[in-house]
């Protein structure tokens, strides 16, 4: 019971890891599949990574490196997922932890105990034994873009459909829809990569949607995005005026994304996780890839849209999102509901002590530095360092966040757990300070 769990090998769960070993708490550590990296290891043989051959990351290296080993120099401003997964190597060689992680070992059922605690259960995906073991803590880290969400209900007539349909979960490369008349369902990042890439070979790319996006590229005036929108003139900007700048520069740089023919957004640029491509409008601007607006229905092999129009499709790729999906918990213990999570500064489950969370979030940046930070913060806990507030205030805490998205996002089951890069890190940094003072003020109190 003096160990800790950890669910998990990827960006997150390795970030977890190395913050307890070097802390001095002993761990294990679970993996599905054969190597960490977790989504960011191509055809992974856990089964759930979604990454595609053509994959690079769409935050630049230097804000998506931990800050206990920033990435090499030499590498790219936007690495490859090949180059990202050997940074996960060199990360875990260097820390040496490797010795503390169980690869092909899927935990199958985490229990609260009576006396505190957790019995952990966990079966070999080689040999199918199961091995169980109490943990004083779990960390879960298993990450949330596995579980493919599809269209809810599904579309009229698409259980009769007689082309393909995929799920972007699935795709790896385009040349299985060479000559093929493809329809991309969505406006995200996968999407727009998917599109883009099935227009080089196909014979005719939709791109559909719900609803507008503003895209932006992944440099601005020869300089990284996302140190525009980090750099320290940012940190000291509101809000309103972050969105003014923003939305000046993507209309001086790239116009408006009607003048390529997608629908013009109805909510402001930052109010939605950001669908960020260079391609994409030079494609659509070249007619390789036609816009269309929310299917209607199928009938066969046609597809009809909400405006009317029909297109003969052969191959359908859902780039609709995913579930967020935690199977080794019991309905009780879970603290997902319907993609809504109750977790006190997006970590911390009230209603069971020792229960956490980390990389549970969805940045507008890069994750690793976050899930770094949330573990440093849990480390605190784990050894006396810091303590968390009355139940009572962690509920509140919970309620406030879901005000501050509904005001803040569009509504989607994209945002439910939605968090800013910079405010975040400042969020975790004040708790560990608050935390500190409140575990000095329990030491502090006389004996009664």
């Amino acid at each position: 019971m003096d160990r800790v769990c950890v669910i998990g090998a990827g960006s997150s769960g390795i970030a977890a890891c190395q913050v307890l070993h070097a802390r001095g708490v002993p761990f294990d550590c679970f993996e599905t599949g054969s190597s960490v990296g977790g989504n960011w290891r191509y055809l992974n043989d856990n089964g759930m990574s979604a990454a595609y051959r053509s994959l690079h990351i769409n935050t630049s290296r230097e804000i998506m490196e931990y800050r206990s080993f920033p990435m090499p120099k030499d590498l790219p401003s936007y690495p490859s997922h090949f180059q990202i997964a050997r940074y996960f190597d060199d990360f875990v060689a260097h820390h040496g932890f490797a010795g503390h992680i169980r690869f092909r070992t899927e935990v199958v059922r985490v229990r609260p105990l009576d006396g505190g605690g957790y019995r952990v259960t966990a079966r070999n995906r080689d040999s199918g034994e199961e091995s169980v073991r109490d943990y004083r803590a779990v960390l879960v880290a298993n990450g949330h873009h596995w579980d493919p969400r599809w269209p809810e209900p599904a579309f009229p007539g698409a259980d009769a459909f007689t082309g393909q349909q995929v799920h972007a979960h699935s795709y790896r490369t385009p040349e299985p829809y060479a000559g093929k008349r493809v329809l991309v369902l969505g406006i995200g990042n996968s999407a727009c990569d998917i599109a883009v890439e099935t227009s080089r070979v196909s014979a005719r790319t939709f791109l559909a949607m719900r609803r507008g996006a503003h895209v932006l590229p992944k440099y601005l005036f020869g300089t990284p995005t996302d140190h525009l929108t980090t750099s320290w003139l940012a940190r000291r900007t509101p809000l309103w005026a972050h969105r003014l700048t923003l939305g000046l520069m993507l209309r001086l740089a790239r116009g408006r994304v009607s003048d390529y023919g997608l629908p013009e957004p109805d909510h402001p640029v930052m109010s939605a996780h950001p669908t960020i491509s260079d391609d994409l409008l030079t494609r659509l601007g070249h007619g390789d890839i036609t816009v269309k607006p929310v299917v209607a229905r199928f009938d066969g092999g046609v597809v009809h849209f909400a405006d009317g129009t029909a297109e003969e499709i052969d191959a359908v790729v859902y780039c609709t999102g995913y579930r967020i999906s935690l199977p080794f918990l019991d309905e009780d213990t879970t603290p997902v509901r319907d993609d809504e999570v109750s977790l006190y500064r997006r970590v911390v489950d009230p209603r069971h002590p020792g229960l956490y969370f980390l990389g549970l979030i969805q940045p507008l940046g890069a994750i690793m530095p976050l899930a770094e930070a949330q573990a440093e913060w849990v480390a605190d806990l784990l050894q006396g360092r810091a303590a968390l507030p009355p139940r009572a205030e962690m509920l509140a805490e919970i309620r406030r966040y879901r005000a501050s998205l509904a005001r803040r996002y569009v509504a989607s089951k994209r945002h439910t757990i939605q968090v800013d890069y910079l405010a975040y890190l400042r969020e975790v940094a004040a708790e560990r300070a608050r935390g500190a003072a409140r575990a000095g003020a329990a030491v502090a109190e006389p004996a009664r």
